[in-house]
Order: C-alpha cells, then structure tokens, then sequence
C-alpha cells in the first residue's frame, strides 16, 4: 500500500486556561492525503482548520501543544524532526500559501529578490534562469506584465497581486505536498477561477497532494477530491465533494450551504444561529447541539461517532436520515428597491483619478501624459436608503472610487456631490465636521481600523465624542446600544480586537462606522475574509441597518452573489472605466457586456457538476489602453477597428440599464442567445 503523503492519526491539540485545565482545540482528528489528491477543510472560523493544516507541518501557535496522535509527512514523524531537518521540508516539499499574503511577503525587498530567494532555496533551477523562472511564476498566476512586477516592492501591489506572488513563491520549489490557507480570499471571480484551475493542473500533473482550507465552498467544489467538515475542534462530516456539498448528511453541513448566497437567488442567505461552543465547552454529547434543529436528549449526553451516514459519507450525527430532508435554501429578505423624489445621496460627475504622479524628469522631458488615468469619466448617482454594487476585477477602481468619496484620495478631475448640492472636499482634511460624521468608510480588514491598544469602548467612544459630545452615562449607554444593534453586546466593552474573532471585528468595525449616525457607509470587501455564516449575518445586519435608517450604502465585492443578494443596482468596472449600470436583478439575468458576461461565467458555484465558463487565450492587464475601448485586447465580441481607436459610446435600455459597447445591448444580446445555441 502506498504511504499516504500527509498522514495524521487520532490527533489532539490544546492549551492550558488560567484555572490550570487543559483545553482542547481539535479532538481526535484523522486524516489522510494521498499522492495527488486534493482535500477541503471547510467550517466557520474557530472551527480548527488552519490549525489542523498548521499541524501537518509540524508546526502549532504559541500557547497550543500536541495532547496526543501523530503527525507524518512522506513517513517522518514532524513533531520529533528538529528545527534544521523541519527547516529543509518546508517551503521546498511542504509549502504553504497564507490567507494573509501581505504579512508572509517582506516588505523591504523587491517581488523579484523574494522570488529568487525561494528559487535559490527550494528549487533546482540554476542561478542562470532564476530571473527567467521568476518570470514565468508570476505569468501563471495572471499578474499583469511580470517582468515590471519583478521590479516592486510589496506595498506597490493590491492585495489580490500580493496573494498571487505568495502562489508563485509557494509553487516555486516544486512541492510534494501544498497546504492552502485561505489562499483566494482577496481575489477576484476571474482570477480566483484561472489560479484554482492552475492549481489543480499542476496537482495532477505532478502527483501533488494539496490541503485547502476555505470558506469559499464554490473553491471546494472546483478543485477539492474529498471535503473535510470541521466543527468546535472535530470532523463532523468526511466524504467525496459530490457526497458533501449535493447530498450532506449532516445538519451543519446543511446549515453552511444554506448560509450561501446563489446568483439564481435575489435575496439574503439565512445564516446559523446561535455560536460555536469554546475550546472545552462542547460537553458530552454532540458539540452541535445548541444550534441543531434535529437536536434530542440523546444528543445532549452522548457524543456522536464518526459512522457511514447515508449517502457513503462519515460523519457525527444520530439523526442522519432526518438531516438530508433539511433545506439547502436560503429564505432571507429580499433586498426592496427603493423610489426616492428628492436629491440624490451622491452623485459623482466626471470623476478621475491618478495614482500616477509625474516627476521632475516627467516634466523636464515632457512625459506628464505617459500613463492615462487610473479611473476615469466616473459618472453615477446613488438615491437615498440605495445599496449600489460595484464589481469588477482587482484593479478596476473599486476601491479607489471610495478612497476618492471617503477623501483619502484627492480626484485628479471631476466633483463628488453630496446630498444633491454640496460638493466634497477633495481630502478628508477639509471637509467639515458634518460631511465626516455623514460619509463613514468600512475596510476590508478590520485589523486595519481598530486600534489595538484600545478597548472597544475606547473605539466606540471616538465618534460619540467628536460627533455628539457624549459623556458619562450617556456615553455607556450609547455604546452598549450600538454593540447590541450589531448583536454583540455590553460585555465586549472592556475587550481588545486581539480578543475577538474575525467576524466580530467585523461587526466592531460596522459599529464605529454606525456610531456617527451616517448618511452614506462605503463597503469596502467588508465580508471577504469571513466564513458562509458569519457573512450571511453581517448581510442580514447591513440591510438591517439599511431598512432602519435608510443608509445608502455603495459596497464593493469580488463576490458577485454577495452584490447580488444585498445590492438594488450594479455598476461594472473596467480598468477604471464604467461599462455597465443597472438593477442587479437585470444586469445579473441578463449581462449585456461583453465584460459582465466573462465575470459571471467565472463565479465557482458551492457545487462540483458545475464548470464555469473561462477562455484560456484570457489576458490580463495593468494599464488601460490609451485610445478606443478599455476592453479591446480581451473582449471576444469585438467587431474591429473600431474598439481600438474609438471610445465606445452609452446605450441605454429600461430601468436604467445602460452599456458602454460600441454594439448595442439588443445586439449583444442577439450574439449571446446565437453562441448558446452553438
């Protein structure tokens, strides 16, 4: 028999609580991963999943110790190799891909040294092609002319760029074995789609075995043979993908998919109720109990055994033949589309923005007009108590727009508008106290806007102060309310962010933005980083917050079932450049251009049987071309030498509908409904 790559027997892990008792993390895991195959580790945040994975390398985070089991990887035993020998395995024949790219790249080297450095150290390519290598890494991972990449440094990147040089690095030294941490939480439909297609090729081809631990159930289903469920520290449900993600017979399982949105769907997911146990707080019986809608006695004094369960899967439940009845449905609000008279929220009018600034030499030798704008003739309006969607590829202008709006970037061109007669200030600096405490700006990771020196009180407090002059009582009392609006609570006052789980920080964060009492809350990849659960409850909340204070909300997504769910239009950015705007239900049935078309083909559906629709002569681009459509050298609709000379002009159809395509939508469509037919 073959010995597994990655073999890990009836393994415990944990740490010791202040009252001296050992706590446990995960609970007698096993798990196995042959020679090219490919395993998912999927659960809500707490669950153990980054830790299990961690673990198969030998490695655990301070405070956590190995309780019992083992750990083997090609027959050594990881947790007695030492330091040196662990050293020479990993990032050669055991890399790992971290969710968080940005802390794992060094921020004072160029993306070419790092490169290099991995090449030199875990591969057998010569010093002589170690540049020509770096190159070719990056081309496979889709990052835009690779040679001008090699020359950055980290910070001169998106976070979606800086993920794809963490692939590359890890797929620099040919790995046996690759260990998936979140690895395409930052990217975009497209790009996540090519990379997991990459991935999964180059699994195949030689012999690769790879753990992939997500939250992304539509990347499980592309690229995963078998799916782990964990929950509170264990497995829950193991079987083939078809087994667990179209027939899981395990109400957890029934429960995550539930929590998803679905591009067939226009409205939000229902998420879980209820929390996760603590690490030791499970009890005796099934650690699901508490949030179980199948949950008896029996479940509450005797844990379950991991069994064959119908349908061929292994999984902890006694009342399995009752759990594959349970819906995989979501039946959450649908999001109302609001009429609004009056002035509009926002309105932005010619807008454009250049991170590109010239300098002497520029000037001296006349090249100020060397790179065209980084975003564009931005013109839309967004109506009171409105949730506007804005999609589109990492670099597209999503989140420059809202930079711009917030006043962290000043335009180069154009006016922002607010309330209908007010424009903005360029930078936040001048803007006064009531456009500041009316725009709030909710980012993607919230580690970066919580100070971590500060209690949430502390956080809370700033707003309430500045805004409305909330002392005392008061000040508390107001605190605890928005805590509870958020569904957290008095008793996380006293607590630091490093104390709270990723979704609460979230929800932290949403608070603050809330405290101010705003008008307009810019959403930028606000529920990117956070598991199907907690996700669908900060939808529910934010739309929530939406019907109770008609908040107007512009919210940036890579998911584009996300912006459906919560969005009542969509605008589509290219490269800076709007080229469709619409009611997302319309633009979504039916995608007029060429470019919407290719995004809504590449979104991954939480199902194996379904493929999405990607060319392979696809490119990707770092600039825009300086004359005609922005979309010219990917478009595969184009009708000539038009596109490349010609801006595309604005055609309009019902309900505000509109494409900038120098074919018109009636066309568009035609050419659609005849390649289907093909």
């Amino acid at each position: 028999m073959t010995t597994p790559v990655i073999d890990i027997r009836d393994i415990s892990v944990g740490f010791t609580a202040k009252s001296g008792a050992t706590l446990p993390v995960l609970r007698n895991i096993d798990l196995t991963v042959a020679e090219g195959e490919s395993v998912g580790i999927v659960g809500e945040s707490g669950s153990g999943k980054s830790t299990l994975a961690l673990a198969s390398m030998g490695f655990l985070k301070r405070g956590l110790r190995l309780l019992d089991g083992s750990v083997a990887f090609s027959g050594k035993d990881m947790f007695s190799l030492t330091r040196t020998e662990l050293e020479k395995i990993r990032g050669g024949e055991l890399a790992l891909i971290p969710q968080n790219s940005g802390q794992s790249l060094t921020p004072t080297l160029r993306i070419g040294a790092q490169l290099i450095e991995a090449l030199r150290l875990h591969s057998s390519v010569s010093a002589s092609e170690h540049s020509a290598k770096a190159v070719e890494l990056l081309g496979q991972v889709r990052l835009p002319d690779p040679k001008a990449i090699l020359s950055r440094f980290p910070h001169e990147l998106s976070g979606g760029q800086q993920q794809r040089v963490a692939v590359a690095m890890a797929l620099a030294g040919e790995p046996h074995a690759l260990l998936l941490d979140e690895p395409t939480t930052g990217l975009d439909v497209t790009t996540q789609a090519h990379i997991l297609e990459l991935l999964r090729d180059i699994a195949r081809e030689r012999g690769m075995a790879m753990v992939y631990v997500s939250h992304d159930l539509g990347a499980i289903a592309r690229v995963c043979d078998r799916v782990v469920v964990m929950y509170a520290g264990e497995v829950v449900l193991e079987g083939t993908t078809r087994q667990v993600l179209k027939t899981p017979a395990h109400p957890y399982a029934r429960g995550l998919l539930a929590s998803i949105p679905r591009l067939a769907d226009h409205h939000l997911p229902v998420a879980l109720d209820g929390r996760p146990p603590a690490p030791g707080g499970a009890g005796a019986g099934c650690s699901f109990v508490n949030r179980c809608l199948l949950a008896q006695d029996r479940c509450r004094a005797e844990r379950p055994a991991l069994a064959s369960l119908p349908g061929g899967a292994l999984g902890r439940c006694f009342y399995a033949d009752n759990a594959v009845e349970l819906s995989l449905t979501g039946t959450g609000t649908v999001p109302v589309e609001l009429e609004s008279d009056g002035p509009p929220a926002l309105q932005l009018d010619e807008l454009s923005i250049s991170y590109h600034q010239p300098g002497l030499f520029d000037n001296l030798l006349g090249n100020v007009e060397t790179r065209v704008a980084t975003v564009d003739d931005i013109n839309f309006t967004v109506r009171r108590g409105e949730t506007l969607g804005l999609v589109g590829e990492s670099g597209s202008g999503k989140s420059t727009i809202l930079k711009a709006v917030a006043g962290l970037l000043a335009p180069a061109g154009g006016n922002i508008t607010f309330a209908g007669s007010e424009i903005l200030a360029p930078v936040v600096e001048d803007r006064p106290p009531e456009h500041l405490r009316s725009i709030q700006l909710i980012f993607q990771n919230p580690d970066d806007s919580l100070n971590p020196r500060q209690t949430i009180a502390e956080i809370l407090e700033q707003p309430l102060r500045l805004y409305f002059g909330l002392t005392g009582q008061a000040l508390y009392d107001r605190c605890v309310e928005i805590l509870n609006r958020v569904r957290l609570g008095g008793h996380y006052l006293d607590r630091l962010p490093s104390q709270l789980s990723g979704g609460e920080k979230q929800r932290v964060a949403i608070a603050r933005a809330f405290a101010a009492d705003p008008k307009i809350v810019l959403c930028d990849e606000v529920t990117s980083a956070l598991d199907v659960s907690v996700q669908a409850a900060v939808l529910d909340l934010l739309n929530e917050l939406k019907e109770k204070q008609s908040t107007t909300y512009i919210f940036v997504s890579h998911d584009l079932a996300v912006v459906k769910a919560l969005s009542d239009r969509v605008a589509v950015l290219y490269q800076g450049r709007l080229c469709e705007i619409g009611p997302s239900d319309q633009v979504y049935a039916t995608p007029s251009h060429p470019y919407t078309e290719v995004l809504l083909g590449a979104v991954l559906e939480p199902d194996p049987e379904t493929e999405p629709t990607l060319s392979a002569d696809d490119v990707v681009e770092l600039y825009p071309p300086v004359r005609g459509c922005p979309f010219q050298r990917r478009c595969p609709r184009k009708i000539g030498s038009i596109c490349d000379t010609e801006t595309p002009p604005w055609h309009r159809a019902a309900r505000g509908h509109a494409i900038r395509c120098h074919q018109g939508i009636d066309d568009l469509a035609a050419a659609q409904v005849v390649q289907a037919a093909v």
